[in-house]
């Protein structure tokens, strides 16, 4: 038997459907007015923080060889016992550094380079021809520098690998890609460093001046900077089709997003509607919002913005702990999908 608390909510839930076509009441009758509360239906807010990157201290700013790297060495200025001096075309020939950090050179044979830097190898090498030569001398130079690759993938205007020649910091990085597109998605930026991805607030940085941002770079970085063009905001818990929900024009409700999310199908608890809201790779916000009230005309839909996970629970929740626990499987099946600020808030540390 249908009561009326049934009744109720499933008319409440068909307002869901009405609100999604707009962000406005126009779908009321004509003449209907209706006091709307000039408050926002968030319930709660919390602003959280997850630690960036720890800034290090001013590497040695001498260049260290390795693999890849091609060498001029020049001994006693007699090509044939160092490196060809030029090719055909007037480039430098030099010798490469193998695999295993060797350097293989006439009358000397292989050498060890790897790890040392330019002077060093020099000395090494003087002592070397010293058992073949009198007093020899020996230049090296460094042709070109292959080992220490970083990688910039997304939105660079010329993304691409580069090769560490000097210690550098992420904004020299950002400035070896020749900037940012307009369609750069500032807020998603991301490094990727030994297997683990870790938040880049490169607007604090560039708009804001945050040094503590600008960490140096580390051999086999890969800075990946989205775009923003497929705006998408996420919605999970009890809905009949969980996941991204695009934001046409950028631009989405809250009674919108829960629509298109099969809301309506499913009974759920619209007081406690949970927002987790990144606002920039390391500092996000916790939001309760009242969905109830939007519905029953005593608050302005609510605005979404970009990478908002949203979650209707199924019953009450007592605690934004019990809240994660309950949607982490779904925040892990997107977890490349989400923002750095949520994905290392909740995916790692939970």
């Amino acid at each position: 038997m249908t009561t009326f608390s049934d009744l109720k909510r499933a008319l409440l839930l068909t307002a869901v459907l009405l609100l999604a076509g707009c962000a406005s009441y126009s779908n009321l009758p004509a003449g209907t007015r209706l006091e709307v509360a000039d408050e926002s239906p968030v319930v709660a807010r919390e602003e959280v923080s997850v630690p960036s990157l720890e800034t290090e201290e001013i590497p040695n700013p001498e260049y260290h060889l390795g693999p890849g790297d091609i060498l001029f060495v020049n001994v006693n200025g007699r090509p044939e016992m160092g490196s060809p001096i030029v090719t055909s075309s007037g480039g430098v020939l030099g010798s490469r550094v193998d695999g295993a950090g060797n350097l293989n050179l006439p009358l000397v044979g292989s050498v060890a380079a790897g790890g040392l830097t330019v002077s060093e190898l020099q000395s090494k090498l003087v002592e070397l021809f010293s058992r073949y030569l009198v007093e020899p001398w020996v230049v090296v130079e460094v042709a070109d520098f292959r080992s220490q690759p970083v990688y910039l993938l997304g939105q660079f205007r010329a993304g691409g690998t580069y090769y560490l020649d000097r210690p550098l910091t992420l904004l020299q990085g950002l400035a070896l890609g020749g900037g940012l597109t307009d369609a750069a998605n500032l807020k998603s930026a991301r490094l990727v460093r030994d297997g683990k991805t870790q938040p880049l607030d490169i607007r604090e940085l560039i708009e804001q001046g945050g040094i503590r941002q600008n960490v140096w770079l580390q051999p086999g970085d890969t800075i990946f900077v989205p775009d923003d063009r497929n705006q998408n905001v996420f919605v999970f818990g009890a809905v009949s089709k969980p996941g991204p929900v695009p934001m046409p024009n950028g631009s989405l409700t809250l009674p919108q997003a829960l629509a298109a999310a099969g809301a309506g199908e499913v009974r759920g608890q619209l007081e406690q509607v949970r927002i987790i809201r990144s606002l920039s790779a390391t500092r996000g916000e916790l939001m309760v919002v009242d969905m109830k009230r939007i519905m029953e005309g005593e608050s302005l839909p609510f605005p979404l913005v970009e990478g908002d996970i949203v979650y209707l629970p199924r019953s009450a929740v007592g605690n934004w702990n019990q809240a994660i626990s309950e949607i982490l499987p779904s925040l892990q099946a997107v977890g490349a999908a989400i923002q750095p600020f949520v994905q290392l808030r909740y995916l790692q540390n939970n």
